[in-house]
């Protein structure tokens, strides 16, 4: 039987624009937070490191808290877009911050500074705004084909904004002086779009009341009466949601070693504009791929198979990007790039539309919906990977003797480093994701869930 149609292609589209701004936040802040820190701002990246783990200790706590906090909003604009609109100016505030730490304060400060604003962005304003972004893949529609257009369109937006902020920042820099107001000039202006486009995405759509939500499905204790406690007992209670989690984090320590290599191209080989240029190899194909996700997953009557064998796919391309990277073949890197980004889009589009399915398991089996807080799992390993991504790229760096001055010859000991970070790190990361995905079939699990309340 055809399911319900829940959503115009303008929905989709205006809910998918929303990553527009959270990519103004994270890929700004991920690709060159490290180089503004160390290279403009002059502190020294073991301490940076240390500073953003530190401040990763409040993540995981705020991740699930908003994530109940949105599941027992009730409002006019619903449960979690409220959220996500008043959390975004939060972030424009906080991200403009960090990019504008004074010069001519002490360097004491000015880590005081960096730290603050930081988590503030981090453990505050971008999990609460992340979370109900993510959340409304399961609040306004029940259709899983739309889930998966809504998760194709908004990492297509994601991916394009990663694109363009990688490509035209470290320009934009050096055309308004190559200093620290440039790098305030540079955030004020992403953080205007961004608050832009949410708002744009927050409006674009609708969220569904809770009787069509929890129609047909098993009756349980209301959902807003759950304690914290209860709420974390059922979220890690479902096995694909740690799964899901795990993979999330793996992926943003991957991102974040792929992100050395604006370090990689500047000391490595010696051309830090072809940053850019793996930039466009990285995310053109990724939006390919995200456009034919939902004929893919339609194809192949699922997402587990397809996620399983594109993802190894993925994995065997990289390898051959790290190979070619010792040969010095930098077409043959570009090629294998391309490759294995084709290979990561089908993942990145039908992902949400997984965890929706993963939401529906612990519905399925306790009769208590919890979207907000199962999609905590995104902002969770978003921050968490990213931030231990940022901070271990600052002490691998800083212990294999990198010099954080403009134009320095770096030692062979931060050559050979930045090599293991850039070509290795990323394929080890890969290699995990493939064999926790082949065990990911929460579709088939809910089919079976189903079928026995059906009996």
């Amino acid at each position: 039987m055809e399911e319900k149609r829940y959503l115009k292609w303008y929905n989709v589209v205006g809910y998918g624009s929303g990553d527009i701004a959270g990519n103004v936040i994270y890929a700004f802040l991920s690709s060159f937070v490290m180089i503004y820190l160390t290279n403009t701002v002059g502190l020294n990246a073991g301490i940076v490191g240390t500073l953003i783990a530190v401040s990763k200790l409040f993540d995981g706590v705020t991740d699930i808290f908003f994530g109940t906090m949105i599941d027992r909003t009730k409002s006019k604009m619903g449960k979690a877009r409220p959220w996500m609109f008043y959390g975004f100016f939060g972030c424009a505030i906080t991200l403009f911050g960090v990019f504008a730490i004074p010069t001519n304060i002490g360097q004491t400060a000015q880590y005081a500074w960096f730290f603050i604003a930081y988590t503030l962005l981090n453990a505050v304003f971008y999990t609460a705004n992340n979370i109900a972004y993510a959340a409304l893949t399961s609040l306004v529609t029940k259709n899983s084909k739309e889930r998966v257009q809504m998760g194709s369109f908004r990492f297509m937006f994601s991916f394009g904004t990663s694109l363009v902020i990688q490509s035209i920042t470290v320009g934009a820099v050096e055309m308004l002086g190559n200093n620290a107001a440039a790098w305030r000039t540079i955030a004020f202006i992403y953080c205007i779009v961004g608050v832009i486009t949410n708002t744009l995405a927050v409006f674009s759509v609708k969220e569904l009341p809770d009787e069509e939500l929890k129609e047909d499905g098993p009756v349980g204790e209301e959902d807003d009466k759950l304690s914290f406690v209860q709420t974390v007992k059922l979220l890690f209670s479902n096995k694909y949601f740690a799964m899901i989690c795990i993979i999330y984090i793996l992926q943003q320590l991957r991102a974040a070693m792929v992100n050395v290599g604006i370090y990689f191209m500047t000391y490595v080989l010696l051309n830090k504009n072809l940053y850019g240029v793996f930039s466009w190899a990285i995310n053109i194909p990724l939006i390919l791929a995200l456009a034919i996700t939902p004929a893919l997953v339609a194809k192949m009557k699922g997402m587990y198979k397809l996620n399983k064998y594109s993802y190894a796919f993925a994995m065997v391309c990289r390898l051959i990007v790290a190979v070619a990277g010792y040969m010095g073949s930098i077409p043959l890197m570009l090629f294998f790039t391309v490759l294995t980004s084709l290979g990561e889009g089908p993942w990145q589009g039908d992902m949400s539309a997984v965890i929706a399915q993963c939401s529906e398991h612990t519905y399925l089996k306790s009769g208590k919906r919890i979207d907000g807080s199962m999609f905590s799992c995104t902002s969770l390993g978003v921050k968490l990977g990213g931030g231990i991504g940022i901070a271990l790229s600052g002490w691998m760096l800083d212990v294999s003797g990198y010099i954080n001055l403009d134009n320095a010859v770096q030692p062979a000991s931060c050559i050979s480093m930045m090599y293991f970070m850039y070509l290795w790190l990323p394929f080890i990361f890969d290699i995990i994701i493939t064999v926790i995905l082949s065990c990911l079939n929460v579709e088939g699990a809910n089919k079976k869930l189903k079928e026995n309340v059906q009996k």
